[in-house]
């Protein structure tokens, strides 16, 4: 759900897009570029993000990039580069008509396709990596925790129900999609992961334990 007091919400979330292929605007009138490819594979999930984000560009254009109205909700917005000669408004109006032929028959979602940037593996699996990136971050195992275990026992006491029910259905779902080693390592550490496995256990192992760990949860405490 949109937040009411943040006017360019999903377009801030279709930006973010950009800057995990490095900011460029790769699109044409004919076909979306990387980025926009992304984000239009996680809209299938949800068509009704893509209608947002329409309305948000509208709602930007019409005021204009440049209106002191909008300039502190535009400075909340990451940047991309236009190719030489083009404005970021048009490059907005190249990115909303591809929006518009997306939702005139929307595609049906396409699971056993793997994200391509490391912005589609964290929309694609959002609570995954809210686990590895908040728990399991550079240093965390030094700073905040003493073990593996503590991390966990943490996560399993702070988060609500509902999203551990969610982390436990995208690591099935994420073990599925990368059934090679070197697959879900790559995925794993798109998705904010730093900290190696305990010793001596396989990452693939460790994920499955993880899982186990969150279902032993819910099936033991309401």
């Amino acid at each position: 759900m949109t937040p009411v007091d943040d006017r360019f919400y999903e377009l801030r979330q279709l930006l973010r897009a950009y800057e995990a292929t490095g900011h460029a605007f790769d699109d044409t009138l004919e076909v979306p570029g990387g980025a926009l490819s992304a984000y239009l594979r996680i809209a299938a999930h949800l068509p009704e993000r893509a209608a947002e984000a329409v309305r948000e560009i509208d709602d930007l254009l019409a005021v204009g990039l440049f209106s002191d109205e909008i300039a502190e909700d535009v400075d909340l917005l990451p940047h991309i580069d236009p190719p030489r000669g083009v404005g970021v408004e048009d490059c907005l109006r190249v990115v909303r008509q591809h929006l518009e032929l997306f939702l005139a028959a929307p595609p049906a979602p396409r699971p056993t396709i793997r994200p391509k940037t490391s912005w589609e593996w964290r929309a694609r699996f959002p609570a995954v990596a809210h686990l590895l990136g908040a728990y399991f971050y550079q240093g965390s195992l030094e700073v905040e925790y003493q073990s593996h275990a503590e991390a966990m026992d943490d996560f399993l006491s702070a988060e609500l129900r509902e999203d551990l029910e969610k982390t436990a259905s995208e690591i099935g779902e994420l073990l599925s999609l990368n059934a090679g080693e070197e697959d879900l390592s790559d995925a794993t550490s798109a998705l904010g992961l730093r900290e190696p496995p305990p010793h001596a256990v396989a990452l693939r192992q460790w994920l499955t334990d993880i899982r186990g760990l969150i279902l032993y949860r819910l099936r033991t405490q309401p």
